[in-house]
Parts: C-alpha cells; sequence; structure tokens
C-alpha cells in the first residue's frame, strides 16, 4: 500500500529474504569501506531518527513514524552514500516495535549494498561481551551489521569477544578513543602515570590488535575519533592501519577542513559522519539525496590520498 508523507510519496519496502540461504563469506570490512568510499565519497550518513525528527518530518514520535521514516531513508540513501549509521538508542526508545524497524531498515540496506556501521557503543565484560557480538556480528546475528561501535572503558582486553567475533566473520569495530563531544575530553586526554594519554595508548592498542590479525593490511579496528577538537599534537593516527569514524561534522560544528586537518596523515582512510545537518533536508528523499551528495562531494575533495 503507498502513502504520503507530507509532500511525499512512501512505498513499504518488500520482506528482506531470510538470512538462512548459503552465501560466501563477506571481504573483510575494511576492503569493502574502501570500495564504498570509492565509489560513492567517504561521507557516512547518520540516520538517527530523534522524536524532534520525527516531529518536523509530519510523521509522528511513534512506532509507525518510525517505520515510515526507514522507508524513506532507504530510497534517500542507495545510490547516494556507501555506508550509513543508524543510532540504536533512536530506534530502541520505541521499544520491540523500534528494534524490528532497526532489523528491517539493517536488511535493506545491507540487500541492497549500502553497508551498515551500526551506532551502538557496546562494551561490557565477559560473556555478556560475547552475547553482544552474537547480536550483531556474523549471518546468524539476530541484527547483522557490517560493523558496529564499542566503548572500551571497562579495558580493550575485555572487548576480546567482540574483536575476534568481527574478526571472523570480515566484520568491522570502531572504538571509541576521542569522542566529538568537550565532556569526554577529561577521561580521553587524562594521562597514564605521566606517559602517554588514554586516546594515545588506545590508538596503539587498536594499531597492535590490527597487525596481530591484518598483518599490514589495514585491519578490522577502527577507532571513533572526533575531529572537532583538532589534530592530536603528540601523535600520529597513520600508525594506526585501521579504519577512523570522524563524527562531529555538521550540528556538532566540524567542517570537512576540519576533518581534512586531523586526518592529513591518513586521509584515505577517514569516514566522516554527519546526522542532523543532513537529515534536516528532509523528508523529501531526492532533497536527502542532493545534501548528501554535496557533502561527500566537498570531503571527497579534501580527502584525496
Amino acid at each position: 500500500m503507498t502513502g504520503i508523507v507530507g509532500d511525499v510519496r512512501t512505498t513499504p519496502l518488500s520482506t528482506p529474504p531470510s538470512r538462512s540461504a548459503p552465501a560466501a563469506g563477506p571481504a573483510p570490512f575494511a576492503d569493502r569501506a574502501v570500495g564504498a568510499m570509492a565509489e560513492l565519497g567517504p561521507l557516512v550518513f547518520g540516520l538517527d531518527p530523534s522524536g524532534e525528527l520525527l516531529v518536523e518530518w509530519e510523521l509522528s514520535d511513534t512506532a509507525d513514524g518510525l517505520e515510515r521514516f526507514v522507508d524513506i531513508a532507504v530510497d534517500a540513501v542507495v545510490g547516494s552514500v556507501g555506508i550509513v549509521k543508524p543510532q540504536a538508542a533512536c530506534y530502541e526508545r520505541h521499544g520491540w516495535q523500534g528494534i524490528r524497524s532497526l532489523a528491517r531498515l539493517v536488511e535493506t540496506c545491507r540487500r541492497e549494498g549500502v553497508l551498515v556501521l551500526l551506532d551502538a557503543k557496546r562494551g561490557d565484560v565477559g560473556s555478556t561481551n560475547e552475547a553482544y557480538a552474537e547480536a550483531y556480528l556474523g549471518p546468524e546475528a539476530a541484527i547483522a551489521v557490517d560493523a558496529i561501535t564499542i566503548t572500551p572503558y571497562l579495558g580493550l582486553a575485555a572487548m576480546q569477544p567482540i574483536l575476534d567475533r568481527a574478526v571472523a566473520n570480515g566484520a568491522g569495530v570502531f572504538i571509541v578513543t576521542r569522542s566529538s563531544n568537550t565532556e569526554g575530553r577529561s577521561i580521553q586526554g587524562a594521562r597514564q602515570q605521566g606517559t602517554t594519554t588514554v586516546e594515545h595508548q588506545l590508538v596503539l592498542d587498536i594499531a597492535a590488535e590490527n597487525d596481530r590479525v591484518a598483518r599490514g593490511r589495514v585491519g578490522p579496528v577502527g577507532a571513533v575519533f572526533g575531529p572537532t577538537h583538532g589534530p592530536p599534537t603528540e601523535f600520529d593516527l597513520s600508525s594506526m592501519n585501521g579504519l577512523f569514524l570522524a563524527p562531529g561534522v555538521g550540528a556538532q560544528g566540524a567542517t570537512p577542513a576540519d576533518v581534512a586537518a586531523c586526518f592529513s596523515s591518513c586521509p584515505g582512510r577517514v569516514l566522516p559522519s554527519a546526522s542532523r545537518s543532513l537529515l534536516s533536508a528532509g523528508p523529501d528523499p531526492s532533497h536527502l539525496r542532493d545534501a548528501a551528495r554535496i557533502l561527500a562531494s566537498a570531503l571527497q575533495g579534501l580527502l584525496a590520498p
């Protein structure tokens, strides 16, 4: 059945095929991400349907409004960007119906060739991390994504079940290293016994993990590293040998030039992310596509390796 959202005509998407069908294992996430960047640019489109946004789009802040957001979002991103980043919390707030919408978004985007980097910031210890990994990584996962964000502040070694499952299934993991918010600086910039800062040590640890599992290639473990605080002055990001997710472009104040300055030593390994500034162009999918293409073009021009 076809519905109308404002001036936008939307058609509910068909049910995606069962994941039980046999398929070859995917290439490593880093390889697939670099391919997507080469084809459609480095921009990661943040699909964050806050209550305020749903109301602005005249969809209603309800589970039904969220379902209609998914239809519009998929229409807008397929063919426009290579990677999307849904914020899990925006879907979880609608309960089981929101989880259903998230699952439909993920499966439909992946079926259409768009990589999904789920911004869930999971991270705990032991069997809990094993459960998180089983929930999101691998073909049998309940919501199988291409990559996921995690927090390392219970110890990076405690994240090993997630890292191991990512490697085994060609998925990616992005570890929160330098967040885009100012409140994180007191922790992430703190020095460990007068030596390296926490964020520097995480970059070193990520580099060691990538060297262990990728043997010189761009590894599956990346860092969430916000460009809003300027380039790091005490260490070189290129030594990490992984991808960087760069949040904060647009509404949080970072510009394409800020991204280029922060990652000047490794411009070909940066995935800049924008959410609110792009979604403000909606709900017309054509306007969302135009906004994404303009920003992607600006970023690609500045981040050419």
